[in-house]
């Protein structure tokens, strides 16, 4: 069988290992964008996170999207709504839209997940936004100055909340 390359059009796509674009996100994270809304019709978007020891997301609510997470390798660390779920390669962790949730790989080695947002096209612009284009997917870029996460996310229809005052 003869191997494909990287094939989108409406409707239908093909993105092969290690393909899709491609940007650095949250200090270190590799997101690669495998189907678009524009692809979906605005069904869905679908990427895939390279997650380094230690790092995730802060806790956040989208409003406007459901999100979904499949491990495919690793071990992560989930919050959604006050409870804590770990979760190995071949868990999923479903998160309705309004809920307080983030994650955290807590293995001692990359992780990766598959992650959807349905409808798709709001997660692709704010990680456009957040990210720089991932030239070499070997290593992240220097960040001078980081973009301000709760400013951007709000426009994106995400809330990033302030945590309680100690």
């Amino acid at each position: 069988m003869e191997a494909r390359a990287n094939i989108e059009r409406t409707g239908s796509a093909y993105v092969g290992p290690g393909e899709g674009r491609a940007v650095w996100v949250m200090g270190g994270q590799l997101l690669t964008f495998k189907v678009t809304a524009e692809q979906t019709g605005g069904a869905y978007s679908l990427f895939e996170d390279t997650v380094p020891p230690q790092h995730g997301t802060p806790p956040h609510i989208h409003h406007r999207e459901d999100e979904s997470f499949y491990v495919v390798e690793g071990e992560f660390e989930f919050s959604r709504d006050g409870e804590t779920i770990k979760a190995g390669a071949g868990s999923l962790i479903y998160v309705p839209r309004g809920s307080l949730h983030a994650f955290k790989n807590v293995g001692a080695e990359r992780g990766r997940l598959l992650m959807s947002q349905t409808p798709g096209g709001l997660h692709e612009r704010f990680f456009e936004e957040i990210g720089e284009e991932a030239t070499d997917r070997t290593a992240p870029p220097v960040v001078i100055e980081p973009p301000d996460l709760p400013a951007v996310a709000a426009k994106y229809g995400t809330e990033m909340p302030t945590p309680p005052a100690s």
